[in-house]
């Protein structure tokens, strides 16, 4: 399958909607104490505003028929002026996603490569994301990428 990444547009909402709901499902499966299975991140009328925020960019890999097979939502941020922190610019991923049916294609690893390059031509420092504990296979393929890790959340349950 060979797959084509571009900026999301809002002709891609329905599919992107589709995509948000198999990743919640992912995270409700593995911290249902947590995640709510079925629900979406965002939804159309949040998407709609969300894919005009330059800051916040979302990138869709699509097959050779133009079907949304994954995305990618970003958000870049700048530090400035930090007593602690040096100027920077980051490419926060927020949530990449491969359709289910897709996954271990290639589809994602396009995905998470165009993603890269965008960073690096805006001029970013780094990549960072999170990636639930729950979620080993996300671990696994951001490991595979050459991701290292950056810093570890921690919880008590009470």
């Amino acid at each position: 399958m060979s797959i084509t990444v571009r900026r999301a547009e809002p002709k891609d909402i329905p599919r992107i909607l589709d995509l948000l709901v198999q990743v919640c499902g992912v995270h409700a499966d593995g911290r249902p104490d947590i995640f709510r299975a079925g629900q979406t991140k965002y939804n159309e009328a949040e998407l709609r505003i969300l894919l005009q925020d330059e800051s916040r960019p979302v990138f869709v890999g699509v097959d050779d028929k133009g079907v949304v097979q994954g995305y990618g939502f970003c958000i870049v941020t700048e530090t400035k002026g930090s007593h602690i922190l040096q100027d920077m610019k980051e490419l926060y991923i927020d949530d990449l996603c491969v359709d289910q049916n897709c996954r271990g294609t290639g589809c994602g690893s396009v995905i998470y490569e165009a993603v890269k390059q965008y960073a690096k031509d805006i001029g970013c420092y780094h990549l960072t994301l999170n990636v639930w504990a729950c979620n080993p296979d996300a671990m696994a393929f951001y490991k595979a990428k050459g991701m290292n890790m950056l810093k570890m959340g921690m919880e008590t349950i009470l």
